[in-house]
C-alpha cells in the first residue's frame, strides 16, 4: 500500500517519518542476466554459475547497480504523490552495497523520508532513504538517499 503526498506541504511535514515498505521481489538469474546484457558488465560473478559456485559468494550474485536501480521499481510502490504537476529524479547521494544479493534472494525497499526543502513555485525536493533488505540477512544489498523534485498545481 503506498503512502500519499498531496503537495509540498506534506513532503515537509513528514520529513523522518517511515513512508513504507515494497512488497517482495525473487532476484532470479534470468534479471541478471538480463542487467549484464544491458549494461555490458559480463562479470563471472553475475553470469557464470559454474565458476559462481567455486567463487568467494557459493552462487551468482546480482550487480550493484542492479540492486540500486531496483529503487526505481519499489518507491512508486509505497510513495504516491498526487496533483504532481511534474516530478523529475534529481539524483543521489549515498549509495553502498553492504552485503551481496546472491541468485534466488527476495528483496524489498523499505523507505523513509529523510529530508525535504521548499522549491519555488510551489515544488519541494524530497530526499527517500530506500534500503534494499535481503530477506533473511541481517545487512541490506543496498542503501540509497534518492532525490526527487515534485512540482504541484
Amino acid at each position: 500500500m503506498s503512502t500519499p503526498f498531496c503537495s509540498a506541504d506534506d513532503f515537509l511535514t513528514r520529513v523522518g517519518q517511515p513512508i513504507g515498505t515494497s512488497d517482495w521481489l525473487t532476484i532470479d538469474q534470468q534479471r541478471i542476466d538480463l542487467f549484464a546484457e544491458a549494461t555490458g558488465d559480463h562479470q563471472w560473478i553475475h553470469v557464470d554459475p559454474e565458476r559462481a559456485s567455486k567463487g568467494p559468494f557459493g552462487v551468482c550474485i546480482a550487480h550493484g547497480y542492479l540492486s540500486l536501480a531496483l529503487v526505481n521499481l519499489f518507491l512508486p510502490q509505497v510513495l504516491e504523490v498526487r496533483n504532481m504537476t511534474l516530478g523529475v529524479n534529481y539524483g543521489c547521494d549515498r549509495v553502498r552495497f553492504p552485503a551481496p544479493v546472491k541468485v534466488g534472494a527476495r528483496v524489498r525497499g523499505v523507505c523513509a523520508l529523510v529530508a525535504a526543502e521548499p522549491l519555488a513555485g510551489d515544488g519541494v525536493q524530497a530526499t527517500v532513504r530506500v534500503t534494499v533488505e535481503i530477506e533473511g540477512e541481517a545487512k541490506p544489498g543496498c542503501v540509497v538517499d534518492t532525490i526527487s523534485r515534485y512540482f504541484f498545481a
